[in-house]
């Protein structure tokens, strides 16, 4: 008798064969490739023009804002920070007494609001004829229109130190020196500070309007003054933001010309502004030093003068700030960046 082990049908054995999972295929690199993840393409930026483009807003930023780092570093900071060289940008303890010292020297409350009048009022006449003027030319035709045109144009490159001399003497003429009338009568007349470019960015952009809406608002029984309210002005609200914070920051910083026609050479007249107040700190800090009660002013030193002049421009900074988008968007939709 067979045994059951014989007796069972053999199995055939299948020989075992080793299969080598199949390797993933390598990606080839190519020239095409390198090129789109360095420049990119239309749907995505590539790596390496993103690296370039935020390498230098960094830099350029790094140029821009360092010196007011700096000066908020150094307003802070007491004179035994300002002699120690181990103390470069972090105080060893906030030293506020810097302000209080130039706030008290500069008389601040009261030179803030004559540096708003100051430059404010001259800079709402200035946005206002200059807007008048820029319609004017982008409108309507006239005899010698390209020639006075050129005429604005050459006198905006022409240096204002040069005209100087003549504008003193006229001014000291029409009896408006030492007052503020020396900057509202040329900015009523369309020649403020910088009014050449304002009416070029007002020109600009009412060119831009469309014919058939100043055709329509005639048909509509519009006049001349009633087309450039009703129609022009509305739609050159991001010219006219533009003309304002362009207008109000070279006002507000312009101090030699508002000491020499405004404020006086000898520093005799009631009007006074925060950048004329910084060119003279030295003797009001001296005078108020000598003048103040109760707790004695410090002796002058850099970090009192940081803090004067972190003062002076820190409206402008705040108006900056507030008004920011609205100015990035307004100077794009004006196209000021291609005069």
């Amino acid at each position: 008798m067979k045994s059951r082990k014989q007796s069972e049908p053999q199995k055939q054995q299948k020989p075992s064969v080793r299969y080598k999972a199949a390797a993933a295929p390598r990606r080839k690199i190519d020239k095409y490739t390198v090129k789109r993840w360095i420049f990119g393409s239309k749907d995505a930026q590539g790596a390496g023009k993103l690296a370039v483009i935020y390498g230098l807003l960094i830099c350029i930023g790094f140029v821009y804002l360092y010196p007011l780092l700096y000066m908020i570093a150094k307003s802070l900071m007491q004179r035994a920070d300002l002699l120690d060289s181990s103390v470069n940008w972090i105080p060893s303890t906030l030293y506020v007494k810097n302000y209080v010292d130039a706030f008290t020297s500069m008389d601040f409350v009261r030179t803030l609001w004559q540096s708003v009048v100051v430059a404010g009022l001259p800079t709402l006449l200035n946005m206002v004829m200059c807007a008048v003027i820029g319609y004017g030319f982008a409108r309507y035709e006239f005899p010698l229109k390209k020639v006075m045109l050129g005429i604005l144009i050459f006198s905006f490159i022409i240096p204002p130190q040069i005209t100087m001399m003549p504008n003193y003497l006229l001014y000291n003429d029409l009896h408006i020196l030492d007052s503020i009338k020396a900057f509202l009568l040329p900015a009523f007349l369309g020649q403020g500070i910088k009014a050449q470019l304002y009416i070029l960015i007002f020109f600009q952009f009412f060119r831009q309007i469309p014919q058939a809406l100043i055709e329509a608002a005639k048909i509509d029984g519009c006049g001349h003054f009633k087309t450039f309210f009703k129609i022009a002005v509305p739609s050159a609200t991001p010219a006219i933001l533009v003309v304002f914070l362009f207008s109000l920051v070279w006002y507000w910083n312009e101090s030699y010309l508002t000491q020499l026609y405004v404020c006086g050479v000898l520093g005799d007249s009631y009007w006074n502004t925060l950048m004329v107040a910084l060119k003279g700190f030295n003797d009001s800090y001296s005078q108020a030093g000598g003048s103040v009660t109760g707790e004695a002013m410090g002796s002058l030193n850099e970090g009192i003068k940081m803090a004067a002049t972190m003062l002076s421009i820190l409206p402008v900074l705040l108006l900056y700030f507030v008004l920011q988008k609205q100015f990035v968007e307004s100077v794009d939709r004006t196209g000021i960046t291609g005069e």
